[in-house]
Formats: C-alpha cells, sequence, structure tokens
C-alpha cells in the first residue's frame, strides 16, 4: 500500500519552462544519471520527477499511474527503476508483501520505515535512529568492500502492528 501520485502538473514535453527543467532535485538528478553513464531521456526524467514529488516510498506501479499517460509504459518504469538502482539514485526502501517500494536518494540520509502488517501503512522511523542505523550499514560496506566484495548493498526492513490508533 503506498501512497497515491499527486497527478502531474505539466505533462506537456514541448514545454520549456516546465518545472522538470528549473527544479533543483531534477538538475542533480539529471547529473547524477549522466555521472552513472546512464543517458538522460524523457521517460527517465519524468520518472525522476514523479519520485522526487514523493514524500514516502513507492511502488513502480504506483509511480507509473502517476506519470501522464504517453510518458512511458509500466515496462519502461521497470527498466528505468534497475538502471536508477545500478547508478545509486534510488533504493529500494522496503519490500512490503512482495511489492518492493523505492525512493529517491540524492545525497540526503536514507530513512528507515517500519511497515504495519495489519493496515499496510508505512511509517519512518527517527531521524536519529535511521542516521545510526546509516552508520552501521556504512560500517558493513567498508568491512565488505575491505574483503574484496563489489557492488555492496543492503536491505533493512521493520515491521509490526501499529497500536490502533495510527491505523486509521
Amino acid at each position: 500500500m503506498s501512497p497515491t501520485l499527486p497527478t502531474a502538473e505539466n505533462s506537456s514535453a514541448e514545454n520549456a519552462s516546465s518545472p522538470m527543467e528549473t527544479d533543483p532535485r531534477l538538475i542533480l538528478a539529471k547529473s547524477r544519471l549522466k555521472s552513472a553513464g546512464l543517458r538522460v531521456t524523457q521517460p527517465r526524467m519524468k520518472i525522476l520527477a514523479a519520485l522526487c514529488r514523493q514524500t514516502s516510498p513507492v511502488s513502480i506501479e504506483h509511480l507509473h499511474a502517476g506519470l501522464p499517460a504517453a510518458a512511458c509504459n509500466l515496462v519502461t518504469v521497470y527498466r528505468g527503476m534497475a538502471a536508477f538502482e545500478r547508478g545509486g539514485l534510488v533504493h529500494r526502501a522496503v519490500i512490503h508483501e512482495g511489492t518492493s517500494l523505492y525512493q529517491i536518494t540524492l545525497g540526503q540520509p536514507e530513512t528507515y520505515h517500519v511497515i504495519c502488517r495489519s493496515s499496510g501503512k508505512l511509517a519512518p522511523l527517527s531521524a536519529e535512529v535511521s542516521g545510526e542505523l546509516q552508520k552501521a550499514a556504512a560500517k558493513a560496506r567498508e568491512e565488505l568492500r575491505g574483503k574484496g566484495y563489489r557492488e555492496v548493498a543492503h536491505r533493512l526492513e521493520f515491521s509490526g502492528v501499529a497500536p490502533p490508533a495510527t491505523q486509521r
């Protein structure tokens, strides 16, 4: 259960002054695409724009549903997200009931979440706890790289049944 995406405010590919060209996060994402050796395409930029609008991790299906109809098909979103993950632009935040939820990473610290097994709602852990988990993950990655591992990644998922007041 990922949040509903807002509809695209500007779906016109011809509009040269679109928010996609002036949003600082998208400018950074475009630069990161190039740095990762990935081609900058209109569908990828629309996917990144939709990701930048998210306030919590989102499934590929919900991301696609929030794109303009002519932006790209679902397969393109899957392929784009895989490329973004390899390039370090997104990370798979959590896996809920077999569905991966993604979050854009543009240099900000990773936020960890807890999923309510009863309602499916996602809630962020505190910045302090997320920071400590980030430090531990960085230390583990450093150790593994020191042992010769490449393309080191991690996934940490918390779940539980939320108190009744927060399940609504």
